[in-house]
């Protein structure tokens, strides 16, 4: 019975989702105070975990999810998605690995001082996180000794520098020399007096009672015992499961099944097709040379560079303001959610990404301004801000006739194909106002096409280091500084990568099929609604979605709204 497999259901993953918030200390909203603890990543509650998730697999095959409405079985489909993933995850053990060239504990840790603090309870739940730290850390490293015994570490060649931040900590003078002091630089002034130098006070003893020194006993077990001994070897074949490890993040970042000679072979052909049109921009500025020459001119003419931070925060901001008068010829509902625009923290800049958008800003790096070229700022601020990330994540919260577990969710295939499709939406939406922007968004593409060569072929076909680097500077405009961070990324993020690409891969697709079936009935306005509407999914059920949007004749999923 429907209503009964319903009701099966919602109990699963009601139950679940509780537990998993609780368990992993999950923030529902940047709106809304931290849960005022970090979570126990220890080995016992890692197996607890893996068990849970293994008793919802389970529960999930007994039900009749057929018997399901459609929306409900989108719902369904979603989640054993979602609990699959956590479940591989768990059982290959990647807690033991907790961080790598991209991301890390610790930065997590740091990057809740940068959230907004509005109330009185938002700043004692943040205190009573960092009162945790010194255990939490301890269980991290207990974690990444596990790692070390059975070899599964990131690549030593990746980590060079990663360190750096943990020192910066360590080795401050006083609580106020940390980033964690952040948010009690200028305290709500809403708050009483008294209140605020509470606060500060409590801050400043958990700083330095637990924060500095948990810092300074990671930094000695990174400097003497981890990074040393970290392993020599770069591919994810290399690791304990070699191609079944690699195989299930493939599976993880992408929702698809596809093996990595496949996804080489179409990087190499979407390649192919992509240089073509960079080769028709170097014709129409009239450039002489070949394209090798091109790209050296790209990164090496002033024109394309500012010369301060500020200039580069504005013309980000300019560009996002750009798209704001044009969104609604291209978007039927727009989030109600804004978004901040930030330079990237200054102790993980030199490693971090060109930017990075989510619910509420958009982070813009501003070190190193050199390898901050102006010709791909438009295609990266439409990916990392809007009608990408910064636009895409709010809506998705915004869906409350949707279950939790979708709203609060990121399906990285999704995300990011979303984020990729709205750089090459930007030409049709007329956001690149030169030859030289619309190269610059021909070099993303380049750069996410070269990432299904370069990921496959560091791991699965034996490609060293230089070898990846040599291709992603061959065939993209990224500046050298930014094609090494890039590499060591995916190097030490197996599968991650291929996300990109192949979700936009899907949405352009799925978007064809519609045109061509609907015809004079296609409303990109509907269609691009449809595919927000959906949150975050794994790409067949947006292939699915898009074939019931054609079947109804391409209504926008508001219309019964208006």
């Amino acid at each position: 019975m429907a209503s009964q497999a319903a009701s099966d259901f919602e109990k699963i993953w009601s139950s679940e989702w509780a537990w998993r918030k609780a368990e992993l200390a999950l923030a529902d909203d940047p709106d809304e105070p931290l849960p005022p603890y970090l979570p126990d990543v220890g080995e016992a509650a890692q197996a607890a975990r893996l068990a849970r998730w293994r008793e919802t697999q389970a529960a999930l095959g007994r039900i009749d999810h057929t018997s399901l409405s459609p929306a409900a079985q989108i719902d369904f489909d979603v989640y054993v998605a979602q609990i699959d993933a956590l479940e591989a995850s768990q059982a290959w053990r990647d807690w033991e690995a907790p961080f790598n060239s991209d991301s890390s504990f610790w930065g997590d840790l740091a990057e809740a001082a940068h959230r907004p603090y509005r109330i009185e309870a938002d700043y004692r739940h943040f205190i009573a996180r960092l009162g945790q730290t010194r255990r939490y850390f301890d269980q991290q490293i207990a974690a990444m000794r596990l790692g070390l015994a059975r070899g599964f570490t990131p690549p030593r060649a990746t980590l060079a520098g990663r360190d750096l931040a943990v020192a910066a900590v360590a080795q401050a003078t006083s609580p106020e020399a940390t980033q964690f002091w952040a948010p009690f630089k200028d305290v709500q002034p809403t708050l009483t007096g008294a209140t605020r130098e509470d606060l500060r006070k409590s801050a400043r003893a958990v700083i330095a009672s637990e924060v500095i020194p948990a810092h300074q006993a990671l930094l000695v077990f990174l400097r003497e015992e981890y990074l040393p001994r970290t392993r020599t070897t770069i591919s994810a074949e290399a690791l304990p499961g070699g191609r079944a490890y690699y195989q299930s993040k493939i599976k993880e970042f992408t929702t698809l099944d596809d093996g990595p000679e496949a996804v080489h072979a179409l990087g190499l052909s979407e390649i192919d097709l992509i240089r073509g049109r960079m080769q028709d921009v170097i014709k129409e500025v009239k450039f002489e040379g070949d394209i090798q020459a091109f790209l050296q001119f790209l990164r090496m003419d002033p024109q394309f560079y500012v010369k301060t931070p500020q200039d580069l925060l504005d013309r980000a901001a300019w560009i996002a303001k750009t798209f704001d008068g044009k969104a609604s010829q291209w978007f039927g509902r727009l989030p109600r959610a804004r978004f901040a625009i930030r330079p990237v923290p200054a102790a993980i800049a030199p490693f971090y990404t060109a930017g990075r958008g989510g619910l509420g800003v958009y982070l813009v790096n501003t070190y190193d301004l050199p390898s901050r070229p102006l010709y791909a700022l438009p295609a990266l601020t439409l990916h990392e801000s809007a009608p990408g990330h910064a636009f895409q994540m709010p809506l998705a919260n915004e869906q409350r006739d949707q279950p939790e577990f979708r709203r609060k969710s990121y399906v990285s295939a999704f995300g990011e194909g979303w984020a990729l499709y709205c750089e090459r939406l930007g030409e049709e939406m007329g956001m690149y106002e030169t030859a030289y922007d619309r190269f610059g968004m021909l070099s993303y593409q380049a750069w996410r096409a070269s990432r299904l060569v370069v990921d496959t072929g560091v791991h699965a076909m034996g490609w060293g280091r230089e070898q990846a680097i040599a291709y992603l500077a061959d065939n993209t405009a990224l500046p050298h500084h930014e094609v090494e961070t890039e590499v060591d990324r995916y190097i030490s993020w197996p599968g991650q990568s291929l996300s990109y690409y192949l979700g936009q891969r899907a949405i352009l697709q799925a978007r064809a099929k519609a045109q061509e079936t609907l015809g004079p009935k296609f409303d990109i306005r509907a269609f691009h609604d449809t595919v927000l509407q959906l949150g975050s999914v794994p790409l067949p059920i947006l292939t699915r979605r898009i074939d019931r949007f054609i079947a109804e004749g391409g209504p926008s999923p508001y219309a019964a709204d208006a």
